[in-house]
């Protein structure tokens, strides 16, 4: 991949004939999408780690035991409540104060002293706070009637909140998480702060080279709105998929399982 973007880039030069910005635009072309690689890299798998993270926590926050929910509470306040940069100044350059952390080997040589992982934990622990408090709120918001029809039928809790209330509260919050990780994708612009080259540290990099900094920054922004729709129409897509029953009325009525067909549906469809 990175040969067809040097020869795509090479191939522009040759359009070009140095007429600027177009002649930057093309020279610089392979850093910023190694830098696109990277972002996508970072809200990827923060945002899978996060969203793994943010289950339990949403589980302990809804427990009627002050033991339970006390410390999802205080975690979800603290990450909802201190700007994104602050979290990863504290992770990038906090964690080097201690000396115990120092001394812990290839897990500080490699990953707690890397501009990269420390980016993708502070995205991961931010992103989870807010996925937690929608998943608790997603439970909440479950209809008392599937639950009750679940516990009449005699399903275990473990099985009721396994198989019918996460995976409704999924479908509740997919709207809501789908505009969190596009708030994740701009944050990710944070990154370049600690020396991380995503889009937005290749864009500094090229602007200290070229002194361009209104054409770069509008080529970051344009990149970042092509990222922003892919997103949005990614999740525009799922939602449909897994939120199809919300749609059965645009349902053409021949799709329908006969069995299922009634005069209360066919009225609705029509």
């Amino acid at each position: 991949m990175s040969e067809l973007i040097i020869q795509f880039s090479q191939w522009l030069l040759t359009l070009t004939q140095g007429a600027e910005p177009w002649d930057s635009y093309a020279r610089y072309l392979p850093r910023l999408m190694d830098g696109v690689w990277v972002t996508l890299q970072l809200v990827v798998v923060s945002g899978i780690a996060g969203f793994i993270m943010a289950i339990p926590l949403a589980l302990m926050r809804i427990s009627k035991s002050a033991w339970l929910w006390v410390f999802p509470y205080c975690y979800i306040f603290f990450f909802r409540g201190t700007p994104l940069l602050v979290q990863i100044f504290l992770i990038y350059y906090g964690l080097s104060q201690f000396e115990s952390l120092r001394n812990l080997g290839w897990l500080w040589t490699d990953v707690l002293s890397q501009p990269y992982w420390c980016a993708i934990i502070a995205f991961s622990l931010n992103t989870s706070a807010y996925i937690a408090e929608l998943f608790r709120g997603a439970i909440q918001a479950v209809p008392k009637g599937e639950v009750e029809a679940a516990q009449s039928l005699g399903i275990s809790r473990r099985k009721q909140y396994q198989h019918i209330i996460l995976p409704r509260a999924f479908g509740i919050i997919l709207p809501a998480y789908g505009n969190e990780v596009i708030l994740m994708l701009k944050g990710s612009a944070l990154a370049s702060t600690i020396t991380l080259l995503d889009l937005m540290g290749a864009t500094r990099g090229a602007i200290a080279r070229t002194y361009m900094s209104l054409e770069f920054f509008l080529l970051a922004g344009a990149l970042y709105l092509m990222l922003t729709a892919v997103l949005i129409g990614f999740f525009r897509l799922l939602e449909n998929w897994y939120n199809a029953h919300q749609h059965a009325m645009n349902m053409s009525l021949e799709k329908v399982d006969p069995q299922l067909r009634d005069k209360h549906l066919e009225d609705n469809v029509r």
